[in-house]
This record gives C-alpha cells, structure tokens and sequence, in this order.
C-alpha cells in the first residue's frame, strides 16, 4: 500500500460568478482558500489550479534532485527552485507548458553531472511523470 493524499474543492454558482473554495484536511495548509473564475483567468486574489500544480511540482521536483544528487555522492547545500505552468486556451482550455527553473549550491559537482543529475530529477519525480503529457522543459544553474 502506499501513501495517499487528499484535497477537497467545494463551489457554489455558475463559472463565471460562482465561488470556489479549496482545503486540506489532512494538514490544514489549506482551510477555504478561495478560486474562482477572475483568480484563474484574471488577476483577482485567490488561488488557482495551475499555481497549485506549479507549487506540486516545484516541491516535487526540488525532493528529487536532493535524493539524486544526495545518492551520486553530492548533497546539495540548497536548491530553489521556480515552475512555471501555461495555461492555453487555443483549442479549449489545457496546459500548454511547464518550465522548471532550478538554482543548486552543491559542492564538489561540476556542470555535466549536475545537469545530468537534474535531467533525471525532471524525468523520474512523480509529479512530471503524472504531467508527462505537457511539454516540460528544465533549465538548471549550477551556483558557485
């Protein structure tokens, strides 16, 4: 058995002038935080699916490369990471493209194996294999 996560969505009206609500029981991170229509298609305040998705993959994808560079014998001191999804609306609405931009201090590596090393992170964490269907691209720094 593995682990399993949950979130719960609540709305109220029709898309454009309804309310959404958005919460996470079992960490309570997210308690009622609020979406809608203007918070994903405008710039009203509230969240969104997409900043959610980007901030699921950031995280993601940040864990991966400590355990990648971790395990070829290069801990990192620190990683900051930056995803940016696209959401288009050519043909109906659909992700489009998912830019991850990392930034690593780690010593003793240098730039072929870290970029090797963050290539796998990219291909092999979770959350890009469940996005595996919008095109992603990775530009990774090495800090000195």
């Amino acid at each position: 058995m593995g682990i399993s996560r949950h979130a719960t969505a609540r709305w109220n009206g029709d898309l454009k002038s309804g309310r959404g609500a958005l919460s996470t029981p079992q960490s309570g991170l997210m308690d009622g935080v609020r979406y809608g229509f203007n918070s994903r298609f405008g710039d009203e305040t509230g969240t969104n699916p997409e900043e959610l998705i980007a901030a699921a993959h950031a995280g993601c994808f940040t864990m991966a490369l400590s355990a990648k560079l971790t395990d070829a014998g290069f801990p990192p001191e620190s990683i900051d990471t930056r995803a940016e999804v696209d959401l288009s609306m050519d043909g109906g609405p659909q992700l489009s493209a998912i830019r991850l931009k990392t930034r690593a201090k780690v010593p003793g590596i240098d730039e072929v194996k870290f970029r090797e090393v963050a290539d796998d992170a990219k291909q092999n964490c979770p959350v890009s294999k469940a996005l595996s269907a919008v095109p992603l691209s990775l530009d990774a720094e090495l800090d000195a």
